[in-house]
C-alpha cells in the first residue's frame, strides 16, 4: 500500500494538450475513482501513473518515490484493462502465475499466492480451464485475481466493468468494493458511468477538458456541486437545469420564462441575477401551489415513477416513489424545498453561489 501524488501533471501529444495542471492526492488505502465523459483525460491519467504514457511536466510520486522516468515494472503498481488482456493459451493458474514466473519465483512462491488469490475470488474451481472456456465476469475476476498476486502497493483499474452486462456490472462492482475492503490496497479506477462512482469510491475525481472540475466523497459532490458540469454529471436521472433569474420581494424566487416560480434559499441582494436553476429529479414534490408543467412521458421502473415534462418550456424530469397513474398532456404542479434547489451564477461560467 503506497499514497499516490500528482502533481501539475501536463500532458501534450504533439500541438494538442490533453491534461492542464491535474492536481490528485490520494492517501494510503483509498479507493479513488477518476469519472467524466470520453476524451476528458482520465484513462490518459491513469496510463501516466502506471508508466504507459510519458509524461510532459509535472510529478508523479508512489509511495514517497517519484516515478516520472521509472519504467511501468518498477512502480510496484498491477493494471487491470477493459478487455481483460488475458493469454488464451494459458490456464487460469498460469495466467493468474504469469508475472511470478517472469520473476523465476519459486513454484512453492507461485502455489502460495495464486490459491488465496482463487479463493478470494471464488476461482477455484476454474484453475484448469482456459479463458475461452469462462464467462465475461469470470475473466474479469482472473484479470483481477492476476493483480493480486503481484501483490502491489496500487491497483489501477481502467473502466474493467465497460463489457459486461448490466446485471453483472452491478455484482462485480460489489465484489471489487469487498475486495478493496479485504486487501486495503490503495486503488485508483477509471470510469465514465457516474453510478459506478458513486458506489464505490471513497474520493471521487470529476474530470472535464483535461482539469480536474472537483475532488471529494460521492455524496458530497452529489450534496455541493462546485458548477453545472458536476452537478449535471453526477446523479441519475441527471439535475434538472432551469434558466432564469432571481427575484427577492419580500421573498426570495427564482423566476423563469412562462412565469415559473420557485422558492428558494437565496440573500436578497441576488435580487435581479441571471441564473440556472438546478433541481434534483428526485427532489420535486407534488403541490398545489407548485409551478405548472405539462406532461410528456411517464417511464414506471417498479420503484419509483420518473416523469419527463415540461415547465415554461424547458425540460424536467421528477420521480416520484409513488405510483402516479399521468397521461401526456396533464398538467401537474411542481415544487422543491428550497434548501435544495442550487442556484448557479450564469455570468461566472456556472459555479454555484452560495449563500
Amino acid at each position: 500500500m503506497a499514497p499516490v501524488l500528482v502533481k501539475d501533471v501536463r500532458k501534450q501529444f504533439g500541438a494538442t494538450k490533453v491534461l492542464h495542471g491535474v492536481d490528485v492526492s490520494i492517501s494510503d488505502g483509498e479507493f479513488v475513482v477518476l469519472v467524466g465523459p470520453s476524451g476528458c483525460g482520465k484513462s490518459t491519467l491513469l496510463r501516466m501513473i502506471a508508466g504507459l504514457e510519458n509524461i510532459t511536466s509535472g510529478e508523479i510520486s508512489i509511495g514517497g518515490r517519484v516515478v516520472n522516468n521509472m519504467p511501468p515494472k518498477e512502480r510496484d503498481i498491477a493494471m487491470v484493462f477493459q478487455n481483460y488482456a488475458l493469454y488464451p493459451h494459458m490456464t487460469v493458474r498460469d495466467n493468474m502465475a504469469f508475472s511470478l514466473k517472469l520473476k523465476n519465483a519459486p513454484q512453492e512462491e507461485i502455489d502460495k499466492r495464486v490459491k488465496p488469490a482463487a479463493e478470494i475470488l471464488g476461482l477455484v474451481p476454474y484453475l484448469d480451464r482456459y479463458p475461452r472456456q469462462l464467462s465475461g465476469g469470470q475473466r474479469q475476476r482472473v484479470a483481477m485475481g492476476r493483480a493480486i498476486v503481484r501483490d502491489p502497493q496500487v491497483f489501477l483499474f481502467d473502466e474493467p466493468l465497460s463489457n459486461l452486462d448490466a446485471k453483472l456490472r452491478v455484482a462485480m462492482r460489489t465484489e471489487i468494493k469487498e475486495l478493496h475492503q479485504r486487501l486495503k490496497t490503495t486503488t485508483v479506477y477509471v470510469t465514465h458511468d457516474q453510478i459506478e462512482a458513486m458506489t464505490m469510491a471513497d474520493k471521487i475525481v470529476v474530470m472535464h477538458d483535461g482539469i480536474v472540475e472537483q475532488i471529494g466523497a460521492p455524496l458530497d459532490l452529489y450534496d455541493n456541486p462546485v458548477n453545472t458540469f458536476v452537478a449535471g454529471f453526477i446523479g441519475s436521472p441527471a439535475m434538472n437545469f432551469l434558466k432564469g433569474s432571481v427575484k427577492a420581494n419580500g421573498s426570495t424566487n427564482f423566476v423563469g420564462p412562462g412565469d415559473v416560480t420557485l422558492p428558494v434559499a437565496a440573500p436578497a441582494a441576488w435580487g435581479g441575477r441571471a441564473v440556472t436553476c438546478g433541481v434534483r429529479p428526485e427532489h420535486f414534490v407534488l403541490a398545489d401551489d407548485g409551478a405548472e408543467a405539462v406532461v410528456h412521458v411517464v417511464e414506471p421502473t417498479g420503484s419509483e415513477v420518473q416523469v419527463a415534462a415540461s415547465m415554461g418550456g424547458q425540460d424536467v424530469i421528477a420521480v416520484f416513489r409513488e405510483r402516479h397513474m399521468f397521461k401526456p398532456g396533464d398538467k401537474i404542479r411542481l415544487k422543491a424545498d428550497p434548501k435544495l434547489v442550487h442556484l448557479f451564477d450564469d455570468a461566472d461560467g456556472g459555479k454555484r453561489l452560495v449563500a
